[in-house]
């Protein structure tokens, strides 16, 4: 088999909306690379700044039937996909899409394939692993299994704007200058900036056919989690944290702890904290072989966090953990019809004529959640977001991936964004835990030469009698609520303008 050349590689991405796959797709552009992106929903990458330039596929590595047109034509495939947080049955769910995704690209031809894992703990026997990590390695052993060279590139933490282990370690250290922690702060990790991640994923792309094998990847230093906060806190510019380590918090506690005070909800945080229970320290660093590193050496873990809060203070982050959909989030599309699926659907519709532009209504629309909060009753949505987190929702905490801009597939809250038209409709599909499904419409026209007329829809697609209920049961909270909401974003849209 010839080694391939980057001037006739095709590339196809899997992941493509996620943390990783959202940022790789462009690195692989500006290779000179031509990318195909396989996803559910192909509207998902159209705000994406790189849309044009790449061809989006439909398909599902769960659904092996939708794989065969994508595989067409593709020399290396990047598989970036896993079921983290999705319930007990993931690892199943994962082994399942891995043994699709390898056979359908031998199938093909495809040349090579790279996957994103999980750096193993040295010694650790598989059973002895977190669940996260062992489907992690199995997932690894699988695709190399199958036929096609695989290059698996094993990371731990990953320290990058918008990350989910950098978010955890952000709102630790800045929430908290006394903690009580577990005892896994004192795990040693070696930690890499999300930038050599991605400069490894880019370079594995032209290994030699003969590389079927797992890397190790990881940044200079060996840090414990509690040497993390610290240096993060000093970077950060806060006073120095005291940490006071304790035995008796399980991962389970742990998780409810970590997702109580950062955005992360307890279904993601639990593998991340379960994986922090062994030492994840690389035991090679064969892939510089390949894939040389720079001249002034990988990123360090003081410069991989300037970098990535820089980021954050210019509104550059790119991608979040919460980029991907929920796993197991509702994705029906926004009815059309009160008799879709055969069901209700309840409605609450607010109108409002206000004398500013509509440019200036659009901006207080698009800006709405994160810091600028649903413009009423907080204390109401604060304890919605709680109570949401209590039942293993994402909780209202997600914030936003940019504070003045929006595109469809961000996360919002616990919203997400469904549909955007710039200057006239902002719609959200809900992903708390609802006995039912959600969406919030809020639409901004013209009104006369100087005015504009603002449009709020709240609906709700009942499952059952529980669906019924729940509607019923909030209802003489709307006028607070939607009503409240409605007149104070209208009143802030004509102090602005």
């Amino acid at each position: 088999m010839p080694e391939p050349t980057s001037d006739r590689l095709t590339c196809l991405v899997t992941g493509a909306t996620g943390y990783i796959g959202g940022r790789l797709v462009p690195e692989l552009l500006a290779s000179g690379y031509g990318v195909r992106c396989l996803v559910r929903d192909p509207g998902r990458l159209r705000d994406h700044p790189w849309r044009a330039a790449v061809e989006p596929v439909t398909g599902d590595v769960t659904r092996p039937e939708t794989l065969e047109r994508a595989f067409t034509g593709v020399d290396v495939a990047y598989y970036l996909i896993h079921s983290l947080g999705t319930g007990p049955d993931f690892e199943r769910r994962d082994r399942d899409a891995a043994r699709a995704f390898g056979a359908a690209a031998a199938r093909a031809g495809v040349r090579r394939i790279v996957y994103l894992g999980g750096l193993n703990p040295p010694g650790v026997p598989d059973a002895e692993l977190s669940p996260h990590l062992r489907s992690r390695a199995e997932v690894g052993r699988l695709l190399r299994e199958s036929g096609v060279p695989t290059v698996e590139l094993r990371a731990a933490v990953i320290l990058g704007s918008g990350s989910a282990s950098f978010e955890m370690l952000r709102y630790l250290s800045e929430r908290l200058p006394v903690m009580v922690t577990p005892s896994w702060v004192g795990t040693r990790i070696q930690p890499i900036a999300v930038r050599d991640v991605l400069r490894y994923l880019t370079g594995a792309a032209l290994l030699p056919p003969e590389v079927n094998r797992a890397f190790d990847i990881g940044g200079p230093e060996v840090l414990t989690y509690r040497q993390m906060m610290l240096r993060y806190a000093a970077v950060a510019g806060l006073r120095r944290r005291i940490v006071i380590p304790v035995p008796v918090l399980t991962p389970r506690l742990s998780s409810l702890w970590v997702g109580l005070v950062t955005p992360v909800p307890g279904a993601l945080a639990r593998p991340l904290v379960e994986s922090l229970r062994h030492e994840v320290v690389c035991t090679e660093h064969d892939i510089a072989r390949y894939v040389p590193d720079p001249p002034d050496g990988v990123i360090g873990f003081d410069r991989a966090v300037r970098l990535a809060l820089k980021r954050i203070r210019d509104a550059e982050v790119s991608t979040r953990w919460s980029s991907a959909s929920l796993p197991g989030a509702p994705s029906d599309p926004l009815p059309t019809d009160p008799d879709w699926a055969g069901g209700s659907l309840y409605e609450d519709i607010r109108e409002r004529r206000v004398a500013a532009p509509p440019e200036a209504l659009w901006r207080v629309v698009e800006g709405i959640g994160g810091d600028n909060g649903w413009y009423s009753f907080p204390l109401g949505w604060s304890l919605r977001g709680l109570a949401d987190r209590m039942v293993g929702g994402v909780g209202l905490r997600r914030g936003r991936r940019d504070p003045a801009r929006l595109r469809v597939g961000d996360s919002l809250d616990f919203w997400r964004v469904e549909e955007i038209e710039p200057g006239r409709l902002l719609r959200l599909r809900a992903e708390m835990r609802l006995p039912g499904l959600a969406w919030l419409e809020l639409s901004v026209s013209p009104d006369g030469p100087r005015g504009s007329r603002y449009r709020q829809r709240a609906l709700f697609h009942p499952h059952g009698l529980a669906g019924h209920a729940y509607w019923w049961s909030v209802a003489p909270f709307h006028a607070a609520v939607f009503g409240g909401m409605a007149r104070n974003i209208t009143d802030r849209a004509l102090k602005e303008s």
